[in-house]
């Protein structure tokens, strides 16, 4: 790990210009500051020397109600430092929002959810190995203009949707998918003020620049996460499948929110994790699903639609078949589960 200054400011305001100062043009995952919360993410990339930041500003005790989940009649609010085994295990999140609670549960070991935040869960980095070790020169999402090892490399585990030719890492996170069916929304600060994103908004398309990853500028910070209270939250769940049950990222994950009347789709909200660049709303599987009675066949039919322009390369030709399987098989629990 290389030398680099700590600043621990006591507010909001001082932590956005510490960070600001430090970093105004470049893209916020290559910024000479980065900020700390868990450190999960941050410490362990700065350990393989692939994120090398001059600046580490802690944001931990910037603001105590960062830290507070707060359950409101129009729905959730969730501040960006609550803990992750604090919300998987919060009454509110796992009676009404099964699938944020779920999807925290599988995620990462029990050590690192004690100690990993939301904020930073959301905007962890990619998994892909030539990413994570930086004898490998050709990496546009770590060395702008480079090229992509994985293309022709060894991508198993990398992506099938929302790939370019300059990068088809995989996002690797798992609360994301749950946050994006529930259609939350994101708060931030930075040095021109307070603005709230869509969450689908937040995470960038690689296409020729997989170095800009979100939609964060520089100096920026997420503050909070709301989901809006609707029909379809409590009939919902998140479904991973990985190559072991511990410890492991998703080969391919869904988060499945259903809202049905009669057996039929009212409304079906759908994101898939493990297969996709960013984390994936899958629109055309949700309109597959609209005003049908959920049974096997039209969950299979909104399956082939989610992944009907999936890109595949060598070793994740599996992907798409298995990305299929998990969304039946998550549509089709979803449809069982007592409201």
């Amino acid at each position: 790990m290389r030398p680099f200054a700590y600043e621990r400011p006591a507010d909001i305001a001082h932590a956005v210009h510490a960070a600001e100062d430090h970093s105004a043009h470049r893209p916020a995952t290559q910024a000479p500051a980065q900020y700390l919360a868990g450190g999960t993410t941050l410490l362990d990339l700065m350990k393989l020397d692939v994120m090398r930041p001059e600046r580490v500003v802690d944001i931990n005790g910037v603001d105590p109600a960062l830290t507070r989940i707060e359950r409101r009649a129009d729905g959730l609010r969730l501040g960006a430092l609550v803990r992750m085994a604090e919300a998987a295990a919060h009454p509110d999140i796992v009676r009404d929002y099964p699938a944020i609670a779920q999807a925290l549960d599988l995620a990462a070991s029990p050590q690192i959810r004690n100690m990993a935040t939301l904020g930073g869960n959301v905007l962890q980095r990619t998994r892909c190995n030539y990413f994570r070790d930086p004898t490998w020169q050709a990496c546009n999402k770590r060395e702008p203009g480079s090229g992509c090892a994985a293309l022709d490399g060894v991508n198993r585990k990398h992506a099938v949707l929302g790939v370019s030719d300059h990068c088809i890492a995989a996002y690797p996170g798992d609360l994301a998918q749950a946050l994006l069916a529930f259609d939350a929304t994101v708060e931030i600060m930075g040095p021109s003020g307070a603005r709230t994103l869509g969450f689908e908004e937040l995470h960038r398309l690689p296409g020729d620049t997989p170095h800009i990853e979100t939609a964060l500028a520089p100096g920026e910070l997420i503050t909070r996460f709301t989901v809006p209270a609707t029909p379809w939250t409590r009939r919902s769940l998140y479904l991973k499948i990985r190559d072991r049950q511990s410890y492991e990222f998703a080969l391919a994950s869904a988060a499945v929110a259903l809202d049905m009347a009669d057996g039929a789709v009212r409304e079906a909200r759908i994101a898939l994790g493990g297969v996709a660049a960013k984390p994936w709303r899958a629109r055309e599987a949700e309109a597959a699903l609209k005003g049908k009675p959920l049974d096997e066949q039209t969950a299979r039919r909104a399956a082939e639609a989610a992944f009907a322009h999936a890109t595949i390369h060598g070793e994740n030709n599996y992907k798409r078949d298995l990305g299929q399987r998990t969304l039946v098989r998550a549509l089709l629990q979803a449809s069982t589960l007592g409201i």
